[in-house]
């Protein structure tokens, strides 16, 4: 081998090696970007959401499962209940807005409704589910 092959060899290692580490520092910039503009955002509003979701999807489940006693329901509804207090708070943006102010106050008298007397058989609960959807819907619709 000539020494111009040997040094060709040898620089191609270290472009191989700068590349790799070019793509390291890119990743480690990207992954502190991202957390950068993360941290910048508030999580409470998608938490708040996904709570009640889930506390909405627990009440459907019970439906289907034929667990339609106000045992069943109650603690979910309750929760729901209080959870709703806090929508306003979440969408700051939007506390002006009647059209969600209303909304939100339809929600929380359909779970009041439904916790004065709650669902004591399925056809009920379902029922519940309804008024309770719609008022998610509502605010869905308009401002989602």
């Amino acid at each position: 081998m000539t020494p111009q092959e040997t040094r060709a060899k040898g620089n191609a290692g270290r472009y191989l090696f700068l590349f790799l580490l070019g793509l390291v520092v890119g990743a480690v910039a990207a992954v502190m970007l991202l957390r950068a503009l993360q941290a910048r955002t508030d999580p409470f509003p998608e938490a708040l959401m996904n709570v009640m979701a889930h506390q909405s999807g627990q009440l459907r489940d019970a439906a289907k499962a034929n667990r339609c006693t106000a045992s069943d329901a109650l603690p979910r509804l309750q929760s729901l209940r209080a959870l709703s207090n806090d929508v306003e708070a979440a969408f700051p943006g939007l506390r002006d807005d009647a059209r969600f102010n209303e909304a939100a106050s339809n929600l929380r008298a359909a779970l009041d409704e439904a916790l004065a007397a709650p669902p004591a058989d399925c056809a009920q609960l379902a029922a519940v589910n309804e008024r309770v959807g719609q008022g998610c819907k509502d605010c869905h619709r308009d401002f989602r």
